[in-house]
Parts: C-alpha cells; structure tokens; sequence
C-alpha cells in the first residue's frame, strides 16, 4: 500500500479492477472496441477482431458485442458446446448463429489454417476482469461541494473499487474520508462488510420500489489535494 497525501491506499496509477457490470460490458459493442462476457469473467475481444479483420468468421463474435455470451459455453468443459451434427453423424461445435474464428470447418478443407495455437476462448490474455453476477445502486455525496452522484457497483467490489469508479466526478476522492451514518469506511471492504445492506430483497417482498431509498455514502475532505 502507497501512502498519497494523507490518504493510505493502493496505486491508483497501476490499479486494475476486478468487476464489471452488465451495464459497462454493454458500452463495448462496436468492432472497434469490442468486449463480452461468458462464464462470469468480461473479455475484450478487439485485438481478435483486429487480427482477423474483413474475415467473415468474424460475423457472429461482432452481433454479441457487449453481450453475455455464456449460453455458448459448457459450464463444465467451459468449452464451446457440442452435439451430433445430422449431416455427418460426428459430435462438432453447436454454432446456431454459424461458425466463428477457431471453429473448424464441418467438413475438410485445404484453407482451414489450424496453427493458431488455443482458440480465443481459452486464452487469457483477452480477459479483463469478472463480470458482477448482482449489482446495487448506492449514492455518493462529497459534503464540501454538496454535489451528488448515482452509481451501480457489484456487491462484491471494494471501496477501492468504488473510489476508483467515483473519480471521472472527483479526481481528488482519495483526499476524502468516506463514511456511512457518522462511521468511517474500511476502504478493503466490501459495502455489505461495512454495514451498508443491500435490502433489495426485502423492499420486493414487502413490494415496495427500493429505489426510494439508496444508500448514501459522505465523503469528508481532508484538507489534502491528492489527485489519482
């Protein structure tokens, strides 16, 4: 841990994330900056479409940018699922929407290229981060400009995360202490860690719309002008 100004905390300068929402892997959508999620991790998959621009294999990975793509997948191989194709009798990949980059042909072919090494869907070096499997809404308010801000974040992100998003508003938001109901946050911890409960569940058994109520978070300056 880097110690900037008076606020203890990681390098923001080198900090990586861990989740992802639905809503933010929606935003990479285009073959320009493509990203989608499978299996509860996010991947960006634009260095593969710059790879193997113009090829029309590329066709069914473009129409799912930004989308979960889970149901292509077998939960156990977290392989691409298979069945016994009617035409040949042999089990091959299941691809509705046709076939994409690294499948290979139904049939034997003399420009079926097979030297790519693993498909993209094993390789790693296209992940980004986890996908939040549930997401909350809270609400942060900086106490010296009383400006407030809305944000959807994962139940299991850190404060660090939530700081992290909340900058775009406040670049200087590690000079804040961070409190709920006059306690201050422990920034390692989760919202739920920190007594912030996500009652979700209990506004729709009682049928009551929770977003009448969304937590609030006070932010207290420090006299410091750390800016990340």
């Amino acid at each position: 841990m880097l110690r900037r100004g008076l606020v203890a905390g990681p390098d923001f300068e080198h900090f990586r994330r861990r989740y992802f929402t639905p809503a933010e892997v929606a935003e990479h959508n285009h073959p320009e900056d493509l990203w989608v999620s499978y299996l509860g991790y996010v991947y960006d998959l634009t260095p593969l479409v710059q790879e193997y621009k113009g090829n029309l294999l590329l066709k069914p990975i473009v129409e799912v940018a930004g989308q979960d793509i889970s149901h292509w997948f077998d939960p156990k191989t977290k392989d691409i699922r298979k069945h016994i194709d009617p035409l040949t009798g042999c089990l091959r990949y299941y691809t509705p929407r046709g076939r994409f980059v690294h499948v290979p042909p139904l049939l034997p072919r003399s420009d079926w290229a097979n030297d790519f090494g693993k498909p993209w869907w094993h390789r790693s070096f296209y992940e980004v981060g986890r996908l939040s499997a549930k997401t909350r809404i809270i609400r942060i308010i900086n106490t010296l400009t009383s400006q407030e801000h809305t944000l959807e974040v994962g139940v299991l992100e850190s404060m660090w995360e939530i700081l992290h998003r909340y900058l775009p508003y406040n670049a200087h938001a590690a000079s804040y202490t961070w409190k709920y109901e006059g306690k201050n946050l422990n920034m390692d911890y989760t919202l739920e860690e920190n007594g912030i409960r996500d009652e979700e569940e209990e506004f729709d058994f009682l049928n009551m719309d929770g977003t009448l109520h969304t937590p609030a978070v006070l932010l207290y300056f420090n006299d410091d002008l750390t800016e990340l």
